[in-house]
């Protein structure tokens, strides 16, 4: 599940301008700090752990591809840190990194439109069952919900047989729908004003 929609092609290599606008948007996704994880704001120089913790091809058995090479997501990671090419969409994209031992084990993510913010989360093999995703999911709707004020709807969307994300969604506040989506339920919050 990937809350940001991937450009084609390949990537200009990030110049000064896109170091500015990647400063620029980890500043604005701010670390949340949850009972045992930092979510950091990502970063270009997370690839390489991160390339690690991701590595595991079944983490792709409902969302589909193969795990990222090193470089290919060091290209990923500065077109999303350089942000939406449309003024108005917000890329928002955390590492998780467990304070016990300063390890990262996941990402969180948001793409918000307006009022809307639709997200997506992933924590490598290793690290799951441990409640890290759910920790995560609610610290990042705690932020786009209460912290920041502005959004009022939070989306995902979830292959009907990932019962682990299914379960991270509720403990989100995340409720399903019948709406489906390329295969996918959605998943939606809606915050009382």
């Amino acid at each position: 599940m990937s809350a940001h929609p991937e450009p084609v092609g390949s990537p200009e290599p990030p110049g000064p301008a896109a170091s500015a606008a990647s400063a620029a948007s980890a500043a604005s996704a701010g670390t949340i700090r949850t009972a045992r994880l930092d979510l950091l704001p990502l970063h270009v120089e997370h690839a390489e752990e991160m390339a690690q913790v991701l590595g595991d091809p079944a983490l792709h058995a409902f969302i589909g591809g193969v795990p990222d090479t090193p470089a290919a997501l060091r290209a990923r990671y500065a077109r999303l840190a350089a942000g939406s090419p449309d003024p108005g969409v917000r890329w928002l994209n955390w590492v998780l990194r467990r304070r016990a031992d300063a390890c990262l084990v996941g990402t969180v993510q948001a793409t918000v439109t307006g009022e809307v913010a639709e997200i997506a989360w992933v924590v490598g093999t290793p690290w799951q069952g441990r409640g890290f995703a759910s920790e995560a999911a609610q610290g990042l709707v705690d932020r786009l919900t209460r912290q920041s004020g502005s959004v009022r709807i939070v989306v995902a969307h979830i292959h009907p047989d990932h019962h682990a994300s299914a379960s991270v969604a509720a403990a989100a506040g995340l409720s399903p729908t019948d709406r489906a989506q390329d295969g996918e339920i959605r998943w939606e919050l809606t915050v009382r004003a």
